[in-house]
């Protein structure tokens, strides 16, 4: 009985715009493709200090660090973020430290142990 519940649950979920795996990546591509074409325009419009080159190959990271995700659903919902974002950058909604959080510096771990922090030159 709790089989025939759960059945009726998901059935009753409706896509948000994709109707199969293979449509919700083509919106993918579709705004991988928006965002690289932007990025030369976005570089110099923001001044960034970054070539054209980096930028894009951080929407690349952008792009990967969510490729492990299957449901259509879930994807369109990211896409759809996606695509607020890049609008918000080509109408100049953003300041520039907006668009320069994405390429922020990585932080050095702080030393834990006695002879790391002595080594670093902290305080114990």
């Amino acid at each position: 009985m709790a089989v025939a519940g759960r059945g009726a649950a998901v059935a009753a979920v409706k896509p948000i715009f994709s109707r199969d795996l293979g449509e919700a990546k083509r919106r993918v591509r579709e705004l991988y493709r928006a965002w690289y074409r932007e990025v030369p325009n976005t570089v110099h419009l923001y001044q960034l200090d970054i070539t054209v080159k980096q930028g894009r190959k951080k929407v690349r990271e952008m792009f990967l660090k969510n490729a492990h995700i299957t449901d259509p659903r879930v994807i369109d919902m990211l896409v759809i973020k996606g695509k607020m974002e890049l609008q918000e950058t080509i109408q100049v909604w953003k300041q520039r430290t907006h668009v320069m959080r994405y390429f922020h510096e990585t932080e050095t771990p702080r030393p834990k142990d006695f002879l790391s922090k002595f080594y670093a030159g902290h305080d114990p």
